[in-house]
């Protein structure tokens, strides 16, 4: 089959691409029924085992959920942060900060979130090899441990900087996680749940927004006294994982591929099936580890000059580039100001906005629960295809939204379509397309060509979108 048939296959299937053997040809003691492959109307067992469960919610609540909620918690404080900008501006200068430079030093403040993403992206092809995904998801939490504290004493020093350099850390810390969970979780996941677990780090992706948003209401820590705290907060997720992912085993696959342990895998598949016999599954791994022992990583350059991947490489960028500059990060980065353009009361904004976190959890757990049924194509251009029609409607809203007291709200329903179609597919599928389109010797250097793509069109919306934003409006 060559690179363009597997793509297509990829896209089209209800399963995965089989990829390494792994644990998903035995059943686990965990487990929920579904539809056996090859045999219509059959039933099969799906390897949900209680390790599995466990290392994906702990990896996704300290990596992926982390990334979510610094997505949305600048939100929510932006005047307050931008008056200690001018206040600190003042004290240092003897006048108040000129309006350009406070719009771009904002700007800065949120893109450079995605510059410290694409730090980290780079950095995994460097020391992912040393470390493993688990001990690389664990060092991770030292980024974020140090990121919310130099966030949540700015205020106190008098020292924006602070927040900027944090911002930049936990970027670093969020292209560290989205770079390395995915293929954590899809070198431990059978074959056949594979997409419904990879919507994992979709799904606490959302339940981030989400909760950066419903902390940063006034009735809570959306206060101009503690805002600070919301970047306090991030300190809890990265101690949960730091003390919880240590009793769970690394990637199977990576003991076994990468360094050779043999005993490690075993122990790491008994683990993750639930039981003690695993012969069957090491049988059938060893074969392909004798295949791949002396085959090298693949470096970047290497990957992008094999024409045999050249079709999945073009689609990872295609897919990644559209993930962010679809224009859902502006929506999260400048949530309360787009609503405060579209004419909604401000008094209203921070509880729509928190109905925005709702329907991305939703429609991301939706999107788990039948991706295995309908595939990765059909979900993923459902999504672009109808996040195209409600941003055309959203443009004509937001051009007559002065003719009539209910057309503010139709913009409201719009926004949130936009994010129920983005979450339905295009904001988890192609996490799983990086790590099901390669060979195990391809895959760190993909997650880092991908991580790059994501990270830059994360910094070019972040920064410019103040200035577009004002450029329209004039």
């Amino acid at each position: 089959m060559d690179s363009k048939d597997l793509s297509s296959a990829l896209l089209t299937s209800d399963t995965s691409y089989p990829g390494p053997p792994g644990p998903g040809r035995e059943p686990s003691e965990c487990h929920s029924p579904g539809r056996s492959p090859g045999v219509p109307g059959g039933r099969r067992r799906k390897a949900w085992s209680c390790s599995l469960l466990a290392a994906s919610l702990v990896g996704a609540f300290g990596s992926s959920f982390l990334y979510g909620y610094n997505l949305s918690v600048v939100n929510a404080p932006t005047l307050y942060i931008k008056a200690f900008y001018n206040e600190t501006w003042e004290r240092r200068h003897g006048h108040p900060i000129d309006p350009d430079t406070l719009t771009l030093l904002w700007s800065v403040t949120v893109s450079i979130f995605a510059i410290g993403g694409l730090v980290g992206t780079l950095m995994v092809k460097m020391i992912g090899k040393i470390l493993g995904r688990k001990h690389m998801l664990l060092v991770n939490n030292g980024f974020a441990i140090s990121a919310a504290l130099l966030m949540a004493c700015s205020l106190q020093a008098g020292a924006f900087e602070m927040l900027i350099v944090g911002r930049f850390i936990m970027g670093v810390d969020g292209g560290i996680a989205l770079s390395v969970l995915p293929m954590y979780l899809n070198e431990i996941s059978p074959k056949e749940i594979r997409g419904s677990l990879g919507q994992v780090t979709a799904i606490f992706i959302c339940v981030g927004v989400f909760a950066g948003q419903l902390l940063g209401l006034p009735e809570l820590l959306g206060k101009e006294s503690t805002w600070p705290y919301l970047f306090g907060m991030i300190m809890v997720p990265a101690l949960i994982q730091l003390v919880s992912l240590p009793f769970l085993p690394d990637s199977p696959q990576y003991l076994l591929f990468e360094k050779h342990d043999e005993a490690g895998a075993v122990k790491a598949f008994q683990k993750f099936l639930g039981k003690a016999d695993v012969s069957r599954v090491m049988e059938e791994v060893l074969a392909e580890s004798r295949v791949q022992r002396n085959i090298h990583l693949v470096s970047v350059l290497e990957l992008l000059r094999a024409p045999f991947v050249r079709c999945q490489v073009i689609t990872v960028v295609i897919t990644m580039a559209c993930y962010q500059l679809c224009g859902l990060n502006a929506i999260w980065f400048y949530t309360n100001s787009i609503f405060e353009k579209a004419g909604i009361p401000p008094r209203n904004i921070p509880y729509i906005t928190l109905s925005t976190g709702g329907i991305e959890i939703l429609a991301a757990v939706i999107s788990g629960l039948v991706i295995e049924r309908l595939g990765r194509r059909p979900l993923l251009i459902g999504g672009f295809g109808l996040m195209t029609l409600f941003f055309g409607i959203l443009t004509i809203t937001l051009k007559l939204q002065d003719r009539a007291p209910w057309v503010p709200y139709l913009s409201i329903v719009c926004i949130l379509a936009i994010i129920a179609s983005f979450c339905s597919g295009p904001g988890g599928i192609p996490f799983i397309l990086t790590g099901e389109l390669f060979q195990q010797s391809q895959r760190p250097a993909a997650f880092t060509i991908a991580g790059t793509v994501n990270w830059l069109s994360n910094f070019a919306v972040g920064l410019l979108f103040p200035f577009i934003q004002n450029l329209l409006s004039s």
